[in-house]
């Protein structure tokens, strides 16, 4: 049994919570105040900041005069500071979050004398299964934490392995992080009740000393607890103080034998609290959304621009990382803490955004104002479809998509646009006042193309692009002036804009690349047979050979995928191969008296499938894309009932739309579906029926795809529910479905069905008797938000039919070109002007392969280069071929630290390991703009 004990004083600090950020920010700082004196006060004291740097950040925020103080005890190795910049939820952000998440940290560490090279994850709810292999390519070799380990781990140290193979030697602070807080409740008595632990637990430590985590959330240690841990030392058992980088480093073995592979969400010996995957939709949605938009806007900086926007692109980066916290984007805080989270996502996308449209902007001006730029952010070549407002075609004509090539392609026209503008009559004295509205030349977000003024009448011609001469106001006034007092009496001002339309334009474009398109009209003639193409030239062949997408009756088809609405609502989904998925988009609703961290059902729940009504309606109808609509009226109880384990008699009726898509050349079907909640208590779940039963899932997230069963581990006090986390897509037997952002997901009905949750309404942060959780997971407080009473909800979705599973459906390349549709900008240059040519920017072959980041880099020594991070997500070897223009390429660590060095002639092949993360840097020498690396 071991005969010493080492303390590590330390506090776990939730950013946010029950309280918002600058609440529990004013404690923050007084408590590294408190910190800051005890450790001068004493050499022997050390203190662990929680392994994120958010802290110290905030704190020297408010106390920038105490920076040189926090560096020199970091420097001294008495305060360990980082890796982190803050303690995320793994599941609800993705891989490449987690890295810059790592990165920033670390940066941050470094500016104050290094960070603790030690993974630590206190308290996230369950932990991905890539985190070994992140953790390992950032040269760290130890983590620390507590949820999610599984029962066979019976030491408190375990091997933790990634799918790739590698590995971090991993403390299991299987007591929580807060274990030493009982041996120091009575300040006198410490050494009898170290001896009690010691002894309860020895099984656990063997020859290796007590770890006693001495600190608890929101609380600097005592000033007293260094000379309290000395007389205990002094009584009986040997007792060190240190910080936990210590601790791994100097007094464990490095050498432990249980080797646990994977992701970590067991429930034995801590809560992993699953519901936060579902609760409060919006801040999922927000974070996808943000993820999504800076990833954009670093490629097309990377690629397009010759402006380096890196500041821009950190600061959003940062607020993503920060909301990505495990009681921020989690939503098991309070209404004004998840409204904080909520503000601060949209500005990282809307600082992320600018940087994107300024990026595209250069390229842009080469385009004529006409036509459109096409941007495509994956490094694979790709057909997409783009909306685009155009010149409504003349009477007689048929409009197409003219590309620079000479390519002419079809136009799908699915709406049009109201040519009245404005019809006002009013005294000849107040016509004047109407030119008020123009500034310069624009008049109602349009362009004044020409006006006719004549005696009691003003009629202006707008455009998006004037074809007309020049336009000057001060003319206009003085016409319009003169006009009026010469013809006295009632006028009519008229505003037109020239005949418009939505269009839906095939657009085919190249890896990371560029290509231009304007929609000009054609002489109506008979289609080619066999063809949904228009073109002037019939040689012309579209973008890639497809069939149109159709809608008949209640049937959409585009000759890969066929779906029909059932009489009950659902679809009947049949794929390339045959395979068929009957009852799609089952809908069932059930009570729920949990709260943000966990699902309840009430005992006596009342499911509600069956719609009271439903409609169908054809939305389009090909050919390039047919759409329905299903509506279902659901007759839903408005709450849970004063008798929380009864749902209310009283029902709303609530319509849920399904809006049914195909696209032509897609292999799948588009859902999206939208409905006002009008009921609280509830959790709404969308069913994908399987042909037979699935024993396991696979779901993919986080630099890995994740295989599941049918149930869970417990053992803690947390029933065990099978609801488990989806990033990018989820698939069970025939079945995968490609996702938006995260989500929850379950297989149901003994694998029968896979269900995924599209909302899940609930009205506490925790509550006090939980019938699925022993333990309360915070206070009982109110969170009425959470509830999302009056919200129009809304999720979409893509299913894919394939006996073959998602390795033979290509789940991984199809989720990548669901959730990146091309950016479209409209050309800034002299109308009617030649297109430019379409431009490849870098492109990456590689079955399975995902690229999770793009971006530009600079150092001092090596100059501009395009960082690219590669992630192989399948089980077997494989080889990636990376082609641009560049001629060396550098592998580097997560941290971007050099490890080896290749010329490379605008090619390179890698030869990447299952599920292995490779980061490469490429550069031209002799050296040139960063933008021309890619053309």
């Amino acid at each position: 049994m071991s005969n010493s004990a080492v303390f590590v004083p330390h506090f776990h600090w939730d950013r946010e919570w029950y309280e918002p950020f600058q609440v529990f920010r004013h404690r923050l700082v007084a408590a590294l105040d408190s910190v800051l004196e005890t450790a001068e006060a004493n050499p022997d004291f050390r203190f662990t900041v929680d392994g994120q740097m958010a802290a110290v950040e905030d704190y020297l925020e408010m106390r920038p005069e105490n920076r040189d103080r926090v560096a020199a005890l970091v420097g001294e190795g008495r305060l360990a500071v980082g890796p982190w910049l803050i303690l995320l939820d793994e599941f609800l952000c993705s891989g490449e979050t987690i890295v810059r998440n790592l990165q920033m940290g670390w940066a941050a560490a470094a500016d104050l004398g290094g960070a603790m090279a030690v993974g630590y994850l206190p308290d996230m709810f369950g932990h991905v299964a890539q985190m070994p292999q992140i953790l390992a390519r950032a040269g760290i070799a130890h983590a620390a934490l507590w949820r999610g380990v599984p029962g066979s781990v019976d030491g408190h140290a375990f091997r933790w392995r990634a799918p790739d193979g590698s590995e971090v030697r991993t403390e299991f602070l299987f007591d929580g992080y807060d274990n030493g807080l009982d041996v120091l409740l009575v300040p006198d008595r410490i050494g009898r009740a170290l001896n009690d632990y010691a002894e309860m637990t020895a099984g656990r430590w063997g020859d290796d000393p007590v770890l006693a985590m001495a600190g608890t959330d929101h609380n600097a240690p005592d000033p007293q607890l260094a000379a309290w841990l000395r007389q205990a030392s002094g009584e009986g058992r040997p007792i060190t103080v240190a910080t936990l980088d210590e601790y791994l480093r100097e007094h464990v073995r490095d050498e432990v034998p249980a080797v646990v592979t994977g992701e970590l969400r067991s429930h034995v010996r801590g809560n992993i609290l699953p519901g936060v995957l579902s609760v409060r939709l919006g801040l999922k949605q927000r974070m996808a959304v943000a993820e999504r938009t800076v990833d954009h806007a670093e490629r097309m900086n990377a690629l397009w621009s010759r402006h380096d926007d890196s500041a821009f692109l950190t600061l959003a980066w940062h607020k993503i990382i920060e909301s990505s916290a495990h009681d921020s984007v989690v939503g098991s805080g309070t209404d004004e803490t998840c409204d904080q989270v909520a503000a601060r996502l949209a500005e990282a996308a809307q600082t992320a955004r600018a940087v994107r449209d300024a990026a595209l902007a250069e390229p842009a001006a080469l385009v004529p104002s006409d036509g459109h730029l096409v941007a495509n952010p994956i490094p694979f070549e790709r057909t997409a479809l783009v909306e685009v407002n155009v010149v409504a075609p003349p009477e007689g004509t048929t409009p197409v998509a003219a590309f620079a090539d000479g390519s002419e392609h079809p136009v799908q026209l699915i709406s049009a646009a109201p040519t009245v503008l404005s019809d006002e009559r009013m005294d000849a004295a107040q016509v004047e006042r109407v030119l008020r509205r123009i500034h310069r030349r624009e008049l109602f977000g349009r362009l004044i193309d020409h006006y006719d003024l004549n005696p009691g009448s003003l009629v202006f011609h707008l455009a998006e692009v004037p074809s007309g001469g020049p336009f000057d106001l001060l003319i206009l006034r003085k016409e319009v002036a003169a006009a009026a007092a010469a013809h006295p009496g009632e006028w009519r001002v008229l505003t037109l804009e020239e005949a418009r339309a939505t269009a839906l334009v095939p657009v085919r474009v190249p890896a990371s690349g560029l290509t231009s398109f304007r929609v000009e009209p054609r002489e109506d003639r008979p289609a080619a047979p066999d063809s949904c193409a228009t073109s002037a030239d019939a040689n012309t062949p579209p973008p890639a050979a497809y069939t149109p997408a159709t809608a008949t009756g209640r049937t959409l088809s585009n000759g890969l995928v066929t779906v029909t609405v059932a009489t009950d609502g659902t679809l009947d989904v049949t794929g390339p191969d045959g395979t068929l998925l009957s009852g799609v988009g089952r809908l069932v609703d059930g009570g729920d008296r949990g709260d943000s961290y966990n699902y309840a059902p009430p005992a006596h729940d009342v499911l509600v499938q069956d719609p009271t009504q439903i409609t169908v309606d054809l939305v389009e109808d090909g050919p390039l894309r047919s759409r329905l609509r299903v509506t279902r009226v659901y007759a839903w109880p408005a709450a849970l009932s004063d008798d929380r384990d009864l749902r209310d008699e009283r029902t709303l009726p609530t319509p849920v739309e399904m809006l049914v898509e195909v696209r032509t050349g897609e292999p799948f079907v588009r859902l999206s579906t939208a409905f006002l909640n009008r009921s609280a208590d509830h959790r709404l779940r969308l069913h994908v029926p399987l042909p037979e039963p699935a024993t396991t899932s696979s779901s993919a997230g986080q630099f890995a795809v994740t295989e599941r069963g049918l149930t869970a581990e417990g053992g803690w006090g947390e029933h065990p529910l099978p609801t488990f986390p989806a990033s990018t897509f989820v698939s069970a037997g025939p079945a995968s479905v490609l996702l938006d952002h995260s989500s929850e997901y379950e297989l149901v009905d003994g694998g029968s069905e896979l269900a995924l949750t599209l909302l899940r309404a609930i009205g506490s942060i925790s509550v006090n008797i939980h019938p699925l959780r022993d333990e309360p997971a915070a206070s009982e407080i109110p969170a009425p938000g959470a509830q999302d009473l009056g919200m129009r909800i809304e999720n979409r979705f893509a299913v894919v039919p394939s006996a073959t599973g998602w390795r033979g459906a290509h789940a991984v390349a199809l989720a990548e070109e669901f959730r990146n549709d091309v950016l479209v900008t409209r050309g800034t240059a002299p109308a009617t002007g030649q297109l430019p040519s379409e431009v490849t920017g870098l492109g990456v072959d590689g079955q399975d392969v995902l690229v999770s980041g793009l971006r530009r880099v600079t150092d001092d020594v090596s100059g501009a280069g395009i960082e690219v991070r590669l992630a192989a997500m399948r089980d077997t070897s494989s080889t990636v071929r990376v082609t641009g223009a560049f001629s060396e390429a550098t592998t580097v660590d997560l941290l971007g630290r050099p490890l080896s060095h290749t010329q490379a002639a605008n090619v390179l092949e890698l030869a990447l390991g299952p599920w292995e993360i490779r980061t490469v840097v490429l550069r031209q020498r002799p050296s040139r703009p960063l933008v021309a690396l890619s053309q």
